[in-house]
């Protein structure tokens, strides 16, 4: 069958600064005739498949490759004293300004965001609704991101009981189900440029630029022994790559995408002109074209 007559359900996984790669996979696909009917995402994998599903994709790629790392740092409103160290609302403010926002029951492409009812554990999908409000509930990463409240509920980071969520495309009435998990097995890749230190800011924005820093889940031990926040987010990386590996088995999409999960770290958003690059690249060689 050619692939102009192929329709895809689309499923986004969770993976931080990674899930930039997702903007580069629909546009391998789109460019080579795939039509993606159907996106089911969590974490960063909701809101790239929420802002292509509004048809915004293109706006949102120009943004985030105009980012540089100060620019990633304004977008950081700390919530002292409350249920995570930031509370997400200045960026989501600046993509509903960008993007606009909608009814997600009115997007032109189906979408589905998932996210984990703090209280119970379940996993929650969202089908409903303000787009951003379901979008900010997906990547609210425990101890970064504040807890998203929706409908008397407190919502956290879907990645957490679902980082590559298949199942919500199952019932779906499309030629593939295509699946991306930027917690891909490691690549050897060529060496992150060590950050210089930032000229003229004051105290208080070098240390958040220093904790920002020590989030490095890839730091080698003998380097620096790993603090709180680094402990927390390594463990809560390895469950959630343990846990992805055990839905792709379970579910067996007709095309897996594996970004490496050492391509960027999860912070490291200023970095999206590469991971745009390799989320191309990962798509040919999965769909078994040359890359280029």
């Amino acid at each position: 069958m050619p692939s102009s007559s192929k329709t895809v359900s689309l499923v986004l996984g969770a993976g931080g600064a990674r899930g930039l790669a997702h903007i580069g996979v629909i546009q391998w696909l789109t460019e080579n005739g795939y039509r993606i009917r159907s996106i089911a995402g969590s974490s960063m994998g909701a809101l790239v498949g929420g802002i292509y599903a509004a048809d915004k994709l293109e706006a949102y790629a120009e943004w985030t490759l105009a980012l540089e790392r100060m620019e990633v740092l304004r977008l950081l409103d700390p919530a002292f004293g409350r249920a995570g160290l930031f509370k997400g609302e200045r960026v989501i403010a600046q993509l509903r300004n960008l993007i606009g926002d909608a009814d997600i029951e009115a997007l032109p492409v189906s979408f589905t965001a998932v996210a984990m009812e703090l209280e119970t554990g379940r996993e929650v999908w969202l089908r409903e609704g303000k787009l951003f409000d379901a979008i900010r509930a997906s990547i609210a990463i425990p101890l970064l991101l504040t807890p998203a409240e929706l409908d008397g509920r407190m919502l956290v980071d879907g990645g957490l009981v679902n980082p590559v969520p298949i199942a919500p495309t199952l019932d779906d009435r499309n030629d593939l189900i295509v699946a991306v998990n930027p917690g891909g097995r490691y690549e050897q890749r060529a060496a992150q440029v060590t950050s210089a230190p930032i000229p003229g800011q004051n105290d208080y924005r070098q240390r958040i630029h220093a904790f920002i820093e020590s989030l490095n889940p890839l730091k080698e031990a003998a380097v620096s022994a790993p603090g709180m926040i680094d402990v927390a987010l390594r463990s809560m990386e390895a469950m959630e790559n343990t846990i992805a590996r055990l839905k792709l088995a379970a579910y067996s999409p007709d095309v897996t995408i594996e970004i490496p999960r050492n391509a960027c770290r999860i912070h490291e958003f200023w970095r999206a002109e590469e991971m745009i690059a390799l989320g191309r690249e990962k798509t040919a060689k999965a769909f078994g074209a040359n890359a280029g």
